[in-house]
């Protein structure tokens, strides 16, 4: 049964009524080109370098349903030669500029990173800008990433802690879902893919209105707009076609299934639930859920168990996801196969405790403590405040959200939490898989 959360303000990240605009925090500029494509810039002055972050709304959830592992393959190629530069030549100019560019793909975002020099940041800019605008994904290329993945794939499916993800999220979103499929594909997927479907993903997935280029460093915020507008400004596409993403159906049963592994030395446990969405109002009684059921310090809850007290895990913790759509909490461990029915039944007791109980008042109080503490961490460096930027234009948060942060955080109450278990998290609908040598 449901519970109603007490109001936590409003999810997107606008400002509480009693709350004043902010005069401090990150504070970017933000300008949308005529093209549709956006740019974020945050003048730094920590060290004379510029971190540059540009990211596609074209992740693999817009993987053609006979071509699973394209846009993962795409990420493989991209940087691999352009209209005008050959692979060799891309390699050079990067590693002449003591530049390593990063290229990583989740289910909906395509992302470019790198960091340079600021004063080579308008020729770097200018070729990430190139490599996302028209690769030439050469037949050469492709076989030789398709070759990488292959076996990236098989040493994947020789891994329990893999095997057993791969499975949850399968089982919580069903095989189809772009959310329950592997976004690697699969070894017989992989090898069907070709240049021509790669290149017509390309074309249209990737178009200026579905980029946002973030750019922070040693540069005026001036300049760094001017460049970027000047490097994707001219960039013309038509919008992608639409995507329509199949609603989360939550589980309603306690399901349970064994991946026999018998020549590995360790199990491993995947146990979760499909949960919320990143806009949910209950989003921040959440992440501190979860910061206590699996997170502080050495892995939470979990960790003091199981690992600590009971010393039966080499590894617990567990994760929260919310995403466009319910994301998944997932709890992963790994431990001796004599140990996986005391493992799931310490899992159980925990999760019922926090459903039953919540959290306590020192509980809540460390977790916020420790969260809203992070953030400066994480806003050290270039590379921390484009991310962090990246996420919150992603997720529509606000240009102000690093402000504002503290105060939802501050804002939830040991009811909030409890509710928050209560409506997610019931042992009775816990999927769990297991890898490794055991057997049911």
């Amino acid at each position: 049964m449901s519970v109603t959360p007490p109001h936590l303000g409003r999810p997107e990240g606008r400002p509480l009524p009693s709350q004043a605009l902010p005069t401090q925090g990150l504070a970017p500029s933000r300008v949308r080109l005529p093209n549709g494509a956006t740019v974020l810039a945050r003048e730094t002055r920590k060290t004379p370098a510029v971190a540059i972050n540009v990211a596609i709304r074209a992740g693999s959830i817009g993987d053609p349903a006979d071509e699973l592992g394209a846009t993962y393959m795409l990420s493989r190629v991209i940087d691999r030669g352009t209209a005008t530069k050959s692979a060799e030549a891309i390699a050079d100019e990067l590693d002449g500029r003591g530049v390593s560019l990063t290229i990583s793909v989740t289910r909906h975002l395509f992302t470019l990173f790198c960091t340079c020099l600021a004063e080579d940041f308008e020729s770097v800019l200018a070729l990430v800008g190139e490599i996302v605008q028209a690769p030439s994904i050469t037949n050469e290329e492709l076989a030789i990433r398709k070759g990488e993945v292959v076996t990236g794939l098989r040493q994947d499916e020789d891994n329990p802690a893999v095997r057993a993800v791969e499975r949850l999220m399968s089982l919580l979103y069903g095989p189809d879902h772009p959310y329950g499929r592997r976004a690697k594909g699969t070894i017989e997927s992989v090898e069907r893919l070709t240049r021509s479907g790669l290149q017509e993903l390309h074309s249209q997935r990737f178009v200026p209105s579905q980029l946002t280029a973030v750019v922070v460093g040693d540069v005026e915020t001036t300049r760094m707009v001017d460049i970027a507008s000047s490097v994707f400004g001219s960039w013309t596409a038509p919008p992608p076609p639409p995507l329509t993403l199949a609603p989360v159906t939550r589980g309603t049963e306690r399901r349970r299934i064994t991946i026999p592994m018998m020549n590995k030395s360790q199990a491993e446990i995947a146990y979760g639930f499909t949960t919320i969405r990143r806009d949910d109002p209950q989003y921040y009684a959440f992440s501190l859920l979860n910061n206590v059921f699996g997170q502080y310090a050495l892995g939470g809850r979990l960790g003091d168990s199981i690992r600590e007290r009971q010393g039966m895990a080499y590894h617990v913790s567990s994760t929260l996801d919310a995403n466009i759509l319910p994301g998944p909490l997932v709890v992963r461990a790994g431990v001796n196969a004599a140990n996986v029915e005391r493992a799931i039944a310490s899992i159980d007791a925990e999760v019922t405790a926090l459903r039953r109980d919540g959290v306590t008042a020192r509980e809540l109080a460390e977790s916020r403590q420790y969260l809203i503490g992070a953030m400066p961490r994480q806003l050290e460096t270039n590379a921390g405040i484009a991310q962090f930027l990246q996420t919150a234009e992603f997720f529509g948060l606000g240009l102000d959200y690093d402000v504002r942060l503290p105060d939802y955080l501050s804002a939830v109450t040991l009811d909030h939490v409890r509710v928050a278990a209560q409506n997610y998290l019931d042992i009775d609908t816990a999927t769990i898989v297991i890898a490794g040598p055991y057997a049911e």
